[in-house]
């Protein structure tokens, strides 16, 4: 039966082809629209659901007396769909592809294949016949199985004819048109896979088949093998996995991926754009200015690329860079940015003049208030905060600043001819890098940082005066070293006070001159240097070691005890600063008239004998440990070996036993109810106790109050 001159099927076929059309239609994306640049590009294609080209949405299958069994696929060319006659189906439900009529009983026909209802729900089930003998029909030889629409971009050639097929177009893709699977992108199609309104290729798959309870299970074997296909060959896949780990925090399995996607696609500009995305997360901010870089070259338009190294450049403390991308000509700028942009550059700007004058508090503040305003990875201004913590007299300080600048995996290349202070920026950090290592006596390294900056930067007036002060002060230095050694000691101080003369802040001269000035017995003016190396370095253990010993020779106990204490917090573990600090002890507690039982270094636990002693005992200066014990208790002398071995361990600390049943007096006074008990004086004053510790803890106790 005809109306208006075609017939129910041709009708049908018209609409399902129209369908078809639409549900596959390639989506344009606009990378313009999305403003955010410190994430990765996540638009991508999305088709929806796969829909089979045979089953109409929401209504029974179309059948005809010729086209009842499998999904057939409906031919498209340039965009513009062709209406099937019922004469150009073959009895599989596929179109011939030509412009002649198929015979009902064309290629590949078997009597009697029909549609299945026993396969469930799955639409692409059929069985060879009605009856249980049935045998299962493969597709005929020269045409192609059929199978579901899978989100991949291969075109699989596993149980094709050995004719090549028919390639056509399918709304804005091209792909290998026939029965098959409907695959996203791919290599059977041309890959597009821009953010930049490009669109998406779509290709057709042939599927393998499996044998399932006596019917025909087509596309699963495709899915499967589809998959690993995917992360290596699609790169709009490999960006969308890409995605998902970065949202995932996974960003060194994003970088993986979207490297993949380059080497398939390289010139993709949104590709290159996420994986800048990638190397910020990591650090990595040399290259993901390079990879912005690259973006733009590649798409001069792209507003997201723009953004996202302008805040790139601004986070490095590069303004005037920044502000050519953030202010990018025909697109808004974001406000916050454009904010932020003229704090750090009003920042910027008073520390250079801080540092100019030489106000180097100033230059602090203002260096870390830029950082604070979202400079936050910008290498000069961590340098300029070393180098003013440096001037400050905090040169471990400024060396801790300074070496955080290696974590963020900076390269010497990029921009290198930004300046900075007035200096080009790879020189000013060469050149603060050089008087660190210069102040911390490391003259070598500070030779060798000046002259590369010097090379960088050979016209620069501040680097040029760095590296002769730094020659000259070297020599000076070696020179003294070379006439201390050769016991000419006033030679020696002569030459390390021409090195102070170009380097007044250099705490390694004055030390190394004390020295000299010890060894020629005049211990004052050895003080005076040590006090000048500490001004600057204030812990200096070199200069704390000397000062100590030059006021031991000159009796002042006080001051002695106090630097050798310092140092025993320092240096715990150092034998000969501990018996320095008990000798100095010991001549303090006779300087003030005081007794003193124990004084041998590393002598043994004292035994008090009466309340005078005791108390005499926990009144002298550092710490006293006295181990409340009673000579029955087995406890009591378990851990009596125990305090033997921590009074030679720590030998500052003085170790006495107290027996409360002999001397209960003693008890009564520090209220000493059960045994062991162990107590620790300071000053006369209990600082802790302890009622039978484990050893652990006891040493634990001990060692806390030695250092």
């Amino acid at each position: 039966m005809a109306h208006s001159g075609k017939s129910i099927s041709e009708m049908k076929l018209d609409s399902l082809n129209d369908r078809l059309r639409n549900s596959l239609s390639c989506v344009e994306e606009d990378k313009d629209k999305d403003n955010y640049f410190n994430k990765p590009d996540f638009r991508e294609l999305d088709l929806g659901s796969p829909v089979s080209p045979l089953r109409t949405r929401g209504g029974p299958t179309a059948t005809t007396s010729s086209s009842s069994s499998s999904s057939g696929s409906v031919s498209a060319r340039n965009g513009q769909g062709m209406v099937a006659k019922k004469s150009d189906l073959n009895h599989s439900g596929e179109l011939s592809g030509s412009a002649e009529s198929s015979p009902t009983g064309g290629r590949g026909f078997k009597p009697g294949h029909t549609r299945s209802h026993s396969g469930g729900t799955h639409p692409l089930v059929y069985s060879g016949g009605s009856g249980s003998g049935s045998s299962v029909n493969s597709p005929p030889v020269n045409a192609l199985p059929s199978g579901n629409i899978c989100p991949s971009g291969r075109i699989l050639k596993t149980g094709m004819a050995s004719r090549a097929t028919k390639t056509d177009v399918l709304g804005s893709g091209t792909g290998n048109y026939g029965h098959g699977s409907i695959m996203r992108g791919g290599a059977g199609a041309k890959s597009g896979g821009s953010c930049g309104g490009e669109r998406e290729s779509i290709g057709l798959a042939v599927p393998t088949t499996n044998i399932r309870g006596g019917g025909l299970v087509v596309g699963e074997a495709t899915r499967k093998s589809g998959a690993g296909m995917l992360s290596s060959n699609d790169p709009e896949e490999l960006k969308r996995l890409g995605n998902e780990n970065y949202k995932k925090g996974c960003f060194a399995e994003a970088l993986s991926l979207y490297d993949k996607a380059i080497a398939i696609s390289p010139d993709n500009s949104a590709y290159h754009c996420n994986r800048a995305a990638a190397l910020i997360s990591l650090k990595r901010f040399s290259e993901a200015v390079r990879e912005c870089e690259e973006a733009i070259r590649l798409d001069p338009g792209y507003v997201r690329a723009h953004h996202r190294l302008g805040s790139l450049l601004l986070s490095l403390g590069q303004v005037e860079n920044a502000r050519r991308h953030l202010c990018f000509p025909g697109h808004q700028t974001d406000p916050v940015e454009l904010q932020k942009l003229q704090i750090i550059e009003k920042r910027l700007g008073r520390c250079t003049d801080a540092r100019r004058i030489g106000d180097w508090r100033s230059t602090l503040r203002e260096a870390e208030a830029a950082v604070a305003s979202g400079a936050d990875v910008c290498p000069q201004l961590l340098a300029c905060r070393a180098e003013a913590l440096l001037k400050l007299h905090q040169p471990d300080d400024a060396d801790s600043s300074l070496s955080s600048i290696s974590k963020l995996h900076m390269s010497d290349s990029l921009n290198s001819q930004t300046k900075f202070f007035g200096l080009v920026s790879d020189a000013y950090l060469l050149f603060v890098r050089a008087q660190i290592e210069l102040a911390l006596g490391r003259f070598e390294d500070a030779l060798s940082a000046a002259e590369k900056a010097w090379h960088i930067d050979p016209r620069n007036v501040e680097v040029s005066v760095l590296v002769s002060n730094i020659r000259m002060v070297t020599q000076a230095r070696s020179r003294g070293n070379a006439l201390f050694k050769s016991e000419r000691y006033t030679e020696a101080c002569s030459a390390y006070g021409e090195g102070l003369r170009l380097d007044p802040s250099n705490s390694v001269l004055y030390c190394n001159r004390a020295a000299c000035w010890y060894k020629l017995e005049k211990w004052e003016l050895s003080v005076d240097d040590c006090n000048q190396a500490l001004c600057i370095q204030p812990n200096y253990a070199k200069a704390l070691l000397r000062r100590a010993a030059s006021n031991s020779k000159l009796e002042r106990w006080t001051e002695a005890v106090r630097d050798y204490e310092v140092l025993r917090r320092q240096l715990p573990h150092d034998n000969e600063v501990a018996e320095s600090l008990f000798h100095a002890q010991v001549a303090l507690k006779k300087s003030r008239g005081e007794e003193v039982s124990n004084m041998q270094f590393g002598g043994e636990v004292e035994l008090v004998s009466g309340l005078e002693q005791f108390r005499a005992a926990i009144s002298s200066p550092g710490a006293s440990v006295v181990h409340f014990l009673s000579s029955s208790n087995l406890h009591c002398k378990q851990l009596s070996p125990v305090l033997d071995t921590l009074c030679a361990k720590y030998p500052s600390i003085n170790f006495l036993k107290v027996d409360v049943e002999g001397i209960p007096t003693i008890a009564d006074a520090e209220n000493v109810r059960i045994v062991p008990t162990f107590k620790i004086y300071k000053n006369n004053c209990r600082v802790k106790e302890m009622i039978c510790p484990s050893k652990e803890v006891l040493e634990s106790s001990v060692r806390h109050y030695s250092i």
